[in-house]
């Protein structure tokens, strides 16, 4: 997959035009300028529609057609990209961003000719996916034994060989030859794209189409356990009952190429190529509208682009009636979440926990949000719920207990919090996060502070450059009166978070404890100036730290009631 992935971006570099870039003229200058800044932040839509503007003044200029092609094919519009593309190839422009946009809209008409002709005229996709666009091309003039040569010759390329086989396999599915469809996916080279997820469902379809719904079986339990999302669990259920089922990963060459956009999408998924992703599961869907799996790749995409917008309104393209429609309402929650639009997005969780209540992710995600939004009892139910639907606890659960846990502890339940944390940990004995929350809830309340430290010393071990559990270790010792032990550790702390500041108090305090009454008052000082920062901790009690800073540490321990400062370590 690496070596897959390095050669796509090594052949990509070459993608564009070979042609300098002149100075734009002035009545375009400030559409051209717009869209090169629209392009550079992500913005599609704006850059399509600047460089659409500038066109208009400038229809001939090739930089300007090119990055148009790109924008629109970023952003979905592959007409307008293929007809931007084809005035490109009648001014005599070579480029291979705009022969993918021409290849795409050939193949859409089952234009197969056009797609060979543009292949072997090198005006193709580039010299990875040619070869496997060839072959489904050769399979859509009807000629099997060629497109299977061409499978054949691709899978000689170095670090090609699973892609090859596994698009071989599809094509023989395609026209019904199971057997040696399967053959390929069980075997040795062909293993690599077999165990994506998309390939053991193709691999399930063929088994079941041979009679062998129990193989079905063993493969599905084999691959994702018992916790099935609804499309896996329907076809586990078919399976059950006997239903063969309908081989529909690849119904026709087109969907073949369509598959190879989606394949090359997905290599490049992890690889920060998020652009050209992006392209090829637009053009994945182009092809095929109702792949359901590249519209969810291309909202994530997205996601990670931050184009939340357009996020949104992809996610929103899975039909409801789709068995991965939740997957599509939870990546648009999420969506809608990153824009601050939180009461949409809650509401959109609590209608899937309505239609889809059946699944803990739902519950479990809106519980999250409300706990976010800081409605911690209708959190808590969440969690409760999604617990419920579990048949049997086992460690994979310990988040939700943390959580739950969380939610109960804002809520100031800490009997129900306590008895979560504790849960969790059963689960998941060293897990430094429910170590650390629980350990520094203790020693906030001033309970059972021996286990507290335990904890917190356990979850600094797991983490040693977690700056919020060093700063736990660090507050523990001082509520202890361990004042020295607890320099270090704060000192550490603050060197991992130096803006924080509750970190920031903290330290104050320490040194304030073993007599640096300058320095807590520098630390002090710090933290007020981080408090209204972005991201900072809600938790900063500002009045109290300014407190501080007019009266001492000593008076405002007076002033609360709470126990003075120890004289010295261990007195």
């Amino acid at each position: 997959m690496a070596f897959w992935a390095n050669t796509i971006r090594a052949a990509l570099i070459t993608a564009g035009i070979s042609l300098p870039h002149g100075a734009v003229a002035n009545g375009i200058s400030g559409d051209y300028l717009a869209a090169r800044q629209a392009s550079f932040l992500g913005d599609f839509k704006a850059a399509a529609h600047y460089y659409d503007r500038a066109l208009k003044f400038d229809p001939d200029r090739p930089e300007l057609l090119e990055r148009g092609v790109l924008s629109n094919l970023a952003l979905g519009e592959v007409e307008v990209a293929a007809g931007l593309a084809r005035h490109m190839a009648e001014l005599g422009l070579t480029s291979q961003i705009a022969h993918m946009a021409i290849v795409a809209r050939d193949a859409k008409d089952e234009n197969y000719a056009a797609v060979i002709q543009a292949i072997n005229e090198k005006r193709g996709l580039g010299p990875l996916a040619d070869g496997l666009v060839l072959a489904w091309s050769k399979l859509g003039q009807g000629d099997m034994s060629e497109a299977l040569v061409g499978f054949d010759d691709v899978k000689k390329v170095q670090g090609l060989g699973s892609f090859a086989i596994y698009h071989k396999a599809l094509a023989l599915a395609s026209v019904g030859d199971f057997e040696n469809a399967e053959l390929l996916l069980s075997s040795d080279e062909g293993v690599a794209l077999a165990m994506t997820r998309r390939g053991v469902m193709a691999h399930c379809e063929m088994l079941s189409q041979l009679d062998r719904n129990q193989d079905a079986l063993d493969l599905l339990s084999r691959s994702f356990g018992r916790d099935l999302d609804p499309e896996l669990d329907a076809m586990r259920t078919a399976l059950e009952v006997g239903e063969k089922l309908t081989f529909t990963h690849v119904r026709s060459p087109r969907d073949g190429i369509s598959e190879v956009f989606f394949t090359l999408g997905g290599a490049l998924a992890n690889e920060n190529n998020d652009e050209l992703t992006l392209i090829y599961t637009q053009l994945a869907e182009y092809l095929r509208p109702d792949h359901v799996d590249a519209i969810l790749l291309t909202g994530e995409v997205l996601d990670a682009m931050q184009r939340y917008e357009l996020a949104v309104t992809t996610y929103g393209r899975v039909p409801a009636d789709d068995v991965s429609h939740h997957a599509a309402e939870l990546g648009r929650a999420a969506a809608l979440r990153a824009q601050d639009k939180n009461d949409e997005a809650i509401e959109v969780l609590k209608a899937l926990a309505q239609s889809h209540g059946e699944l803990p992710v739902v519950h479990s995600t809106l519980g999250d949000m409300l706990r976010a939004e800081e409605q911690y009892s209708e959190a808590t139910a969440a969690y409760s719920k999604a617990l419920g639907l579990y048949e049997e606890v086992t460690d994979r659960q310990w988040f939700l207990f943390y959580t739950r846990g969380i939610a109960n502890e804002r809520q100031g339940d800490w009997e129900a919090a306590e008895a979560d944390f504790r849960k969790a940990l059963e689960l998941n004995p060293d897990q430094p996060q429910v170590l650390n929350y629980l350990g520094y809830s203790l020693v906030e309340k001033q309970l059972k502070l021996d286990e507290a430290l335990d904890m917190i010393e356990r979850a600094v071990a797991k983490q040693p450059n977690a700056g919020y559990i060093v700063d736990s270790l660090g507050w523990v010792l001082y509520r202890l009166g361990r004042y020295e032990e607890a320099v270090p550790h704060m000192e550490r702390a603050a060197e991992l978070m130096p803006i924080d500041p509750i970190v920031n108090d903290h330290l104050g305090d320490v040194y304030w404890a073993v007599g640096r009454t300058r320095e807590a008052e520098f630390m002090w000082k710090r933290a007020l100036s981080f408090a209204d920062w972005e991201g900072a901790a809600e938790e900063t009690d500002v009045d109290r730290i300014r407190r501080k800073l007019e009266v001492g540490l000593d008076q405002v321990l007076s002033e609360e009631g709470a126990e003075p400062l120890k004289v010295a370590n261990g007195d």
